[in-house]
């Protein structure tokens, strides 16, 4: 029993480290690729922009023709996604951003590999 209340308490201290690390009250939201969207050849849209812990990113898009995956870098330089991983497909997904690397793919076939459907977003 005490160590079940002793793990909780971890827990908890952690999630509040990392909700007064990440500063989420002050996010800002991006609109991916700006008023083009989500689309082909965005890979170079974070250049010049600066991210901070719990931003959010807003992935604008048609449904019937993208979609929006969270991967590691592997799956980023790959273009291939774990099985495993989070796939978004609203349209107008938002993401909010964690400390680090954060990695998104188009994970329609040739979308990310020869169209540029690709993001790497380094936050402070």
């Amino acid at each position: 029993m005490a160590q079940a209340r002793g793990s909780a308490i971890i827990a908890v201290v952690t999630v509040l480290l990392l909700l007064m690390h990440c500063n989420i009250g002050s996010a800002t939201t991006f609109k991916v690729g700006d008023d083009g969207g989500w689309v082909f050849g965005v890979q170079n849209w974070p250049q010049g922009k600066t991210f901070k812990c719990g931003d959010i990113l807003e992935f604008n898009y048609d449904p019937q023709r993208h979609n929006v995956i969270i991967v590691d870098q592997e799956g980023h330089d790959s273009c291939k996604p774990a099985s495993d991983a989070k796939k978004f497909q609203t349209g107008k997904d938002q993401i909010v951003l964690n400390h680090g690397k954060n990695f998104f793919i188009c994970g329609v076939p040739t979308h990310c590999s020869d169209h540029g459907m690709k993001l790497e977003i380094n936050v402070e």
